[in-house]
């Protein structure tokens, strides 16, 4: 499986060209794209994906939503298959990656971890099974990541909707809380990878959901996982639901 990286320099794009190096689950690094092109490297390096002329039979896109819409035509005219693995997308984004999907296979997920898409099912579990309870996300990055709140938790708040449709998500707080709230926090400091907290609480008792990325290879891993499962699909929108076989 030969794999275009774009965002090849970016802190997630080096950990998937390092595996791909590593040829993990058969895979190779068949071109790179990235505005900053690193002074030396063992493989081709563009700062266009257009400009690319290796053949590859996936794309795994750890860039900045804002160039959505250039991966996807590149994309979608050599009909090469997409990892989505940025996050923060518009509105506008998300409906041009939704009609890409009508042409190619395109993987797309908040997270890239197993351990996550977990955490999402027994989160929905929790507030269907606790309807009354209070729900607060808490999310920690490092203090350089971008978008906040994170991806992850807007994927886990909007899979807690689907249980509580009335719910209203709540981004910060000011003042009292209101019932039917999801309140999500995000916290900035150090060089943390990735922490997610579901607190779900009732005046009785409170049951804390956790996941801890200890390394960004764990993303690095699952996006390479995911590019193996797109490789040979057809067309359409999947995701870490389709990949775990849910």
């Amino acid at each position: 499986m030969k794999v275009i990286v774009i965002g090849s320099n970016g802190y997630m794009g080096k950990e998937v060209i390092a595996l791909l190096e590593k040829g993990v689950m058969g895979s190779s690094l068949a071109a790179a794209v990235d505005i900053n092109v690193p002074a030396s490297c063992n493989y081709p390096t563009y700062t266009s994906p257009d400009d690319i002329i290796e053949d590859a039979d996936v794309i795994i896109d750890f860039s900045h939503h804002s160039i959505t819409k250039d991966v996807m035509h590149f994309a979608v005219s050599r009909g090469i298959p997409v990892v989505m693995a940025t996050t923060g997308h518009s509105e506008d984004e998300k409906e041009y990656i939704l009609k890409a999907s009508k042409s190619i296979p395109v993987f797309m997920s908040a997270n890239m971890s197993l351990g996550v898409a977990l955490l999402v099912e027994l989160a929905k579990n929790v507030a269907k099974t606790m309807p009354e309870a209070d729900i607060e996300i808490v999310e920690t990055h490092h203090n350089r990541k971008l978008d906040a709140p994170s991806g992850t938790a807007l994927l886990i708040a909007n899979a807690i909707k689907e249980v509580r449709e009335k719910a209203q998500l709540i981004f910060g707080r000011e003042g009292k809380r209101q019932s039917g709230e999801i309140g999500i926090s995000a916290v900035r400091r150090g060089n943390i990878v990735g922490i997610h907290e579901v607190l779900v609480s009732t005046d009785s008792q409170t049951i804390t959901l956790k996941h801890e990325a200890h390394s960004r290879a764990l993303f690095a891993e699952g996006a390479i996982s995911a590019a193996s499962f797109i490789a040979d699909k057809d067309a359409g929108l999947y995701n870490m639901n389709d990949m775990v076989g849910k």
